[in-house]
């Protein structure tokens, strides 16, 4: 099984993702955890990612395409994979289009969550209190909301096109969205 799964920061990606790749079996990628990595490391990548991501931008597609490339090529991505916050531009889609085409197999299903700005601002705003993450400052977590809708919501016409989308109500309990991404991928997973 081959995923994306899409939304804007705060919506849940991360903790969606990690139930859902355990659920199917496959590794959960997330961009944002290898940046995050990288800076942690001090990494020459970090330095020049964390200068990006403390301004509220998106990380340059050549060094984030570069990443997701080497990562599904890794052995245990070789069944699927669930990628969290990639593709993030449409440049990014036709790089994965490619990428996916390679290896001979197809992407299955995009998921978006869907959830209300405000509370979108609210999360990240408590997460940061709780994770000590200097990356979610209110004014780069509602540039971030920005940046989202310039450059990642066209994608999600693109993968409807596709007949590809699936539209996930991302509000209320962990669980209770868990349970509507796994309704929503139901017919995906008998093909």
């Amino acid at each position: 099984m081959r995923l994306i799964l899409m939304g804007p920061p705060g919506a849940g990606k991360g903790t969606q993702a990690s139930h859902v790749a355990d659920h199917f079996g496959i590794p959960a990628i997330s961009t944002g955890d290898i940046f995050r990595a990288n800076v942690s490391e001090g990494t020459q990548l970090g330095v020049k990612a964390k200068e990006y991501m403390d301004a509220g931008e998106y990380v340059p597609d050549e060094v984030t395409n570069l990443m997701v490339r080497n990562r599904i090529d890794e052995d245990d991505a070789k069944p699927g994979f669930l990628l969290d916050g990639y593709p993030r531009t449409l440049a990014q889609v036709e790089e994965l289009d490619g990428m996916i085409k390679f290896t001979g197999h197809e992407l299955d299903a995009v998921v978006v969550l869907t959830v209300d700005p405000e509370e979108l601002v609210q999360r990240l705003l408590q997460r940061a209190e709780t994770d000590g993450r200097s990356d979610d400052t209110e004014d780069v977590v509602r540039r971030r909301q920005e940046v989202y809708s310039e450059q990642t919501e066209p994608l999600i016409e693109v993968y409807r096109e596709r007949g590809l989308l699936r539209e996930v109500d991302g509000m209320g309990e962990v669980d209770d969205v868990t349970e509507r991404i796994f309704a929503a991928l139901a017919d995906v997973r008998e093909s």
